[in-house]
């Protein structure tokens, strides 16, 4: 199954060198993926004459259209082929002594997380303190840039 194919201005973009070498190319776009503060780990990057592939799992879809758009504003680049999918939300249902602190700290190994948990939840959630056993709270993965 082939994803989305996305068109670009080939003779525009951030001037990496594209188009000599195409394992080089793959390492310089994940490079530039990388500059601007993204983590590239599980996101594959393959390079097809002018289209560039993008498979493996982003954190979430804002982070999946960035990568498109930065592998696609490059100069050389006519088009980006999206066949990423996006890693799975997590729910977790409060029991009795849950905070989001605790959940964190679960989730995520670090307790001072909880923000991203309470964000994920508004506005259900109305303060980080007032969950209730029985509740269904989203847990997102951690955003690409933290």
């Amino acid at each position: 199954m082939f994803g989305k194919i996305i068109k670009f201005a080939k003779d525009a973009g951030a001037k990496i060198g594209f188009g000599k070498d195409k394992d080089e190319d793959a390492k310089n776009l994940k490079g530039e993926m990388e500059k601007h503060g993204f983590k590239t780990e599980g996101v594959d990057v393959a390079v097809e004459g002018d289209k560039v592939v993008l498979t493996g799992k982003a954190l979430t879809q804002e982070e999946r259209e960035k990568l498109v758009l930065i592998a696609g504003n490059v100069e050389g680049v006519d088009a980006v082929e999206d066949n990423m999918e996006i890693a799975a939300t997590r729910t977790h249902t409060v029991v009795s002594g849950d905070t989001l602190s605790k959940i964190a700290k679960e989730v995520y190994g670090d307790a001072m997380k909880y923000p991203v948990i309470f964000e994920a939840n508004k506005p259900m959630l109305s303060h980080p303190d007032k969950i209730y056993p029985g509740q269904v709270l989203r847990i997102p993965a951690l955003d690409a840039k933290a």
